[in-house]
């Protein structure tokens, strides 16, 4: 700043030492009317440089110095009335009245310069906390921003929830207010209302304390220390208020997203708790009697009955439980992958030992030999939960080979589609209708089978299968897809990312064919 008004202060010097050369130069050339336009053009240039009383004095020397050096009689303050006492008063006049202009002009200048910067600081600091996650972790960047209009010692204090009382504990203090002033602070809080000089109440003290104001509710305080002794104190209260304001809003709008999305939390939660609910009053139902059925028949009659019909009951009896178990596999996972931020057990696998693994299960079923699998050579090594992905195709076979004919196959590839990795079950069953090709995802939703209408077996499922399988694909970034298949049926890809640079897979035989 001061070497600003050195700069200044040379310039009109400059200016001046121009002009008097300039009138001793052409002193002999010209009339005293012409030399004192010199005088008038000093005099406007120094009044851009120089503090307005220094520019009005500095005229009012300039026109004496010119009685004494120019205006007859010289060396001596006389003056001929009628001849040049109108010529000095009408240039001592002009001169300052273009000086009072200039001057004018010049505060009108820096009054717009003012302005801008203030509404350039309101937009950088809207963009910051537009952008921001976290209000409240730029409580610091506000305070810099108040300094930087101020000149002044500023503390912040900002409240963590809506709700919470103004001196709370857990509030975010930047700055360093002492006892009294953070009891300022708290009040101008709960209150709502600014605080301090040019307020309207407590008038009386030195220091302002602004409000961190929202849409009806108040989340932080904001002292400028010493803002009534500030020269400008008045016309920037309005500035900084308005900043104030902005991380106010800003605040209000992260906390009500926290909460929208808090309630959404709880209601997705109880959604699922409901859910369960109708899966264990209805779809448990059928298998738990089906098992009570056959085993009150071997007890109380199992010694009339032959060998035959024993196994057969048997039989009934170890197939409904393997259907409630996978019931109760599916619903439980469904009711872990719809929890907010659920975390995966995630590891480098081979997509072969999973297809391989999943393959061996499904060959100890009865119509398990007409699945079919292929896994593509040199295939990366998926970061995944392998237990759930086995899950998944565990679901789509079991789709498959129940709603397929039972002499067709059941086909299971793994491959890449350049950034991810493709794992597709397909059968050549009758297809699922059109308009239930998204609504077979729902939970507890049983798809029509083709244009015929329903599947014979249809009834038979919970309805939670594929719901299951979509949600563990949303759950690794991936997506579950049914496109109709090549020669009829339903085609399930499960397309998962492949995370960049995998370690080498462990050394193991890659046929096009795995076998069980």
């Amino acid at each position: 700043m001061g070497n600003n008004n050195l700069s200044r202060t040379i310039l009109a010097l400059l200016a001046w030492t121009i002009a008097w050369t300039g009138m001793v130069g052409l002193e002999s050339r010209l009339d005293l009317a012409n030399l004192s336009m010199l005088l008038v053009l000093a005099s406007a240039l120094s009044a851009l440089w120089l503090p307005s009383w220094a520019s009005l004095a500095a005229s009012a020397v300039a026109v004496m110095a010119f009685n004494w050096f120019f205006v007859p009689p010289r060396l001596t303050f006389s003056v001929d009335l009628r001849q040049n006492a109108l010529l000095l008063v009408a240039l001592l006049l002009v001169n300052w009245i273009i000086a009072g202009l200039v001057i004018r002009q010049r505060r009108l200048a820096e009054a717009a310069r003012t302005v801008a910067a203030r509404e350039a600081r309101l937009r950088q600091w809207g963009d910051i906390l537009r952008d921001a996650g976290d209000p409240a972790a730029h409580a610091a960047a506000l305070r810099t921003a108040l300094q930087e209009a101020t000149g002044s010692a500023v503390a912040v204090s900002v409240l963590r929830a809506l709700g919470s009382p103004p001196d709370d504990a857990a509030a975010l203090q930047v700055g360093e207010p002492d006892d009294e002033q953070r009891a300022g602070l708290a009040l101008c809080v709960r209150d709502g209302r600014a605080i301090g000089a040019g307020s309207g109440r407590y008038d009386g003290l030195p220091d302002a304390y602004l409000p961190l104001r929202g849409r009806g509710v108040t989340l932080g305080a904001a002292l400028i220390t010493g803002l009534a002794r500030h020269p400008q104190g008045h016309e920037l209260r309005p500035h900084l208020q308005a900043l104030c304001d902005q991380m106010g809003s800003a605040l209000h709008r992260s906390l009500m997203a926290a909460q929208e999305q808090q309630a959404r939390d709880q209601a997705q939660l109880q959604a699922t708790r409901n859910a369960l609910l109708a899966a264990i009053s209805h779809d448990y139902r059928t298998p738990l009697a089906s098992i009570m059925s056959a085993a009150s028949a071997l007890q109380e009659q199992g010694e009339r009955m032959d060998n035959a019909q024993r196994q057969l009951l048997a039989a009934g009896i170890v197939e409904e439980s393997e259907r409630l178990a996978q019931l109760t596999d599916n619903t439980l996972q469904l009711a872990r992958l719809d929890t907010p931020a659920v975390q995966l057990r995630c590891d480098w696998e081979s997509a072969e030992e999973i297809v391989g693994a999943v393959l061996r299960r499904a060959r100890r079923r009865p119509e398990g030999a007409r699945v079919r699998a292929r896994v593509e050579p040199d295939l990366p090594l998926l970061w995944c939960d392998a237990t759930l992905v086995s899950q998944l195709l565990d679901n789509l076979l079991d789709n498959g080979l129940k709603y397929s004919p039972a002499d067709t196959p059941v086909e299971l590839h793994a491959a890449r589609d350049g950034e991810r990795a493709v794992l597709a079950v397909s059968d050549q069953g009758p297809g699922i209708a059109p308009a239930w090709r998204e609504k077979v995802f729902e939970v507890f939703q049983r798809g029509e089978m083709g244009a015929a209408g329903p599947h014979a077996d249809a009834g038979r499922g919970a309805g939670v299968g594929l719901a299951v399988c979509r949600a563990i694909a949303r759950a690794h970034q991936g997506e579950l897809l049914l496109r109709p298949g090549a020669e009829g049926g339903c085609r399930f890809e499960c397309r998962l990312p492949l995370h960049g640079e995998s370690p080498p897979p462990q050394s193991a035989p890659t046929p096009q064919e795995t076998q069980p």
